[in-house]
């Protein structure tokens, strides 16, 4: 019997994602940018979303630093307040420039604040909610069409311990990871033996993010792995070297 495929244990090869079209949420700093600035340089094409333009721009002239780098774009898109004709708009410029898309990594977050369920904002409670999740499913539902046109397809969420083991006082943000782990779940069976889609999640671990120093800011985060050292699992999981695997995480 096979083991289990690992994404941990691939290294990605100098072209792993080449001529692949890879769209990115939080793309403007910690891992989304990391995995950004990664998968250009192992030859893919793209998409940076996210909602400050002036950081996003800052990671596509990283980008064209990079030799060889192919190109890539910007995508301003405010998950929290976002309208719907704005998710429609970034759809049809997607295909309308690339004609497809290959890859789709779910990685922008909201952490809102470390509290008791009984003392929870709820304002702050539909807010982590609908940025985690609403916006992860209706960008995903938007982008299924361009999906669908890829011969190698990957949807990837950036998932938590905290999305898989309840801990007291993650609230909001542990409760939208967990249902990133069924949206992905019921995703994949769907896509599975009808399209060329595979879906995943991915739970980095620790990381030296602002993110991480909001929840931990007693943590040594100097201590902690950089964004960069924790990319190949996401190159992995994003092109040919997990063909097939789906429903995973």
């Amino acid at each position: 019997m096979s083991s289990p495929f690992d994404p941990r244990r691939i290294t990605p090869g100098p072209r792993e994602l080449e001529d692949r079209v890879i769209a990115i949420t939080g793309a403007s700093d910690g891992i989304g940018r990391a995995v950004a600035l990664a998968a250009a340089r192992h030859g893919a094409r793209v998409i940076l979303l996210g909602r400050n333009q002036r950081k996003l721009e800052a990671v596509l002239a990283e980008i064209r630093s990079v030799e060889a780098a192919p190109e890539a774009t910007v995508a301003v898109l405010d998950l929290a307040n976002a309208l719907a004709s704005d998710y429609d708009r970034l759809a049809a410029a997607v295909l309308e420039r690339f004609g497809r898309l290959d890859g789709l990594l779910h990685n922008a977050g909201d952490l809102g604040t470390l509290s008791p369920i009984e003392h929870y904002d709820v304002p702050t409670w539909c807010r982590v909610l609908h940025v985690n999740v609403t916006a992860a499913f209706a960008l995903t539902q938007v982008l299924l069409p361009a999906l669908k046109r890829s011969a190698d397809g990957s949807i990837l969420f950036t998932a938590s311990g905290v999305g898989r083991r309840g801990k007291a006082y993650w609230g909001a943000y542990a409760i939208s990871k967990f249902a990133l782990e069924g949206l992905s779940q019921v995703l994949a069976q769907e896509l599975e033996g009808i399209t060329q889609i595979r879906v995943n999640t991915l739970n980095p671990g620790k990381a030296r993010t602002r993110m991480r120093r909001q929840a931990y800011p007693a943590e040594d985060l100097e201590s902690l792995p950089l964004p960069e050292q924790l990319t190949s699992p996401y190159l992995a999981l994003l092109g040919p070297a997990s063909r097939g695997v789906t429903g995973g995480g």
